[in-house]
């Protein structure tokens, strides 16, 4: 793993934003640097990357000072002016993680995302819950410029690529978050919600075998906000939790996916503070993705998880390496 002081630092940055003045009921911990300059960041860049031994700290620091709208703006004129990629050049310079996640923090959200995907769904066995992750906690503009910049990346529909890698009813529900037509009304029908509790009650616990569509159909489709209500509601059908039914009458990736959905649409950030894959992996995802969204609650979540900050677990997990 990459020594602890230059990715340390990188991370703990991000998290450290949160001391300055952000927007009102602004959650992340990334604001836009003020008096930006894209020329002089872009030098200054240039200069921390062409120096003996490369300066990492100079790196760090205007990367994660800036948004990343900023940050898309120091890129093109960085190429511009060198005639390199920044984000090639920082390739040649760095290593290891810090290398990892300063590319990442040069991609644009969709581009992340894109990625990530494509990450989850190469080489051997796929990342499922990071597939639903990322399709359950979008918003249908954000899935459609995701398919779109796979599209443009991998030259391969992003659907086309779920159902080479996965299968069966799994792949039915993925393919139905990247439809895009999710209710993202806030407002909650309490009516609808009584009606959906019941059809997933005689969907699942009322019949013999289980009727997998209405589960993805509804999960799928609605907002956080009504399924919030509709699980409110299935308690008044059932003897058991949404989540225990589906235990009970699912197995296997669908089981898993459709848990994810209901508990992302409950408890998205206690599952943010949990989060899938490798530990790095999870880090990188987590803390570059959500900097300009929520990572500040978050990270009020994490503690009140584990009773520790999540910037005193990375600084005592990587000084045991």
């Amino acid at each position: 793993s990459y020594p602890l002081t230059r990715v340390k630092h990188l991370y703990l940055w991000l998290f450290f934003q949160v001391k300055g003045k952000p927007k009102p009921k602004y959650y992340g911990t990334v604001s836009p640097y003020p008096n930006f300059n894209a020329s002089s960041d872009a030098s200054v860049l240039q200069s921390a990357i062409e120096s003996k031994g490369v300066d990492e700290d100079v790196i760090i620091s205007v990367l994660v000072k800036r948004s990343n709208e900023q940050r898309q703006k120091i890129k093109a004129v960085y190429e511009a002016s060198t005639g390199e990629r920044l984000d090639e050049a920082l390739r040649g310079a760095l290593r290891s993680d810090l290398e990892d996640v300063s590319l990442a923090l040069l991609m644009t959200p969709a581009h992340f995302d894109a990625y990530q995907l494509r990450q989850s769904t190469k080489g051997w066995g796929t990342h499922e819950d990071v597939l639903v992750e990322i399709l359950a906690t979008r918003s249908n503009q954000e899935i459609r410029e995701i398919k779109r910049v796979f599209k443009e990346e991998y030259e391969k529909d992003l659907e086309e690529v779920m159902q080479d890698e996965t299968s069966g009813d799994f792949t039915t529900a993925l393919l139905a978050m990247l439809k895009a037509n999710k209710d993202e009304n806030t407002e909650v029908n309490t009516g609808m919600a009584r009606k959906d509790a019941e059809i997933l009650f005689e969907a699942g616990e009322n019949t013999s075998g289980i009727d997998v569509s209405a589960f993805i159909n509804i999960l799928t489709t609605r907002s956080g906000p009504q399924l919030s209500k509709t699980f409110q509601q299935y308690a008044c059908v059932s003897d058991i939790t949404l989540p225990k039914a589906l235990n009970m009458e699912l197995k296997g990736d669908i089981e898993d996916c459709l848990i994810d959905i209901e508990q992302l649409s409950e408890h998205r950030r206690a599952l943010f503070s949990q989060g899938h894959g490798t530990c790095e992996d999870t880090l990188t995802r987590v803390i570059v993705g959500r900097s300009e969204v929520d990572l500040k609650k978050i990270v009020e979540e994490y503690r009140a998880m584990y009773d520790i900050s999540l910037q005193e677990h990375i600084l005592v997990r990587r000084n045991t390496y």
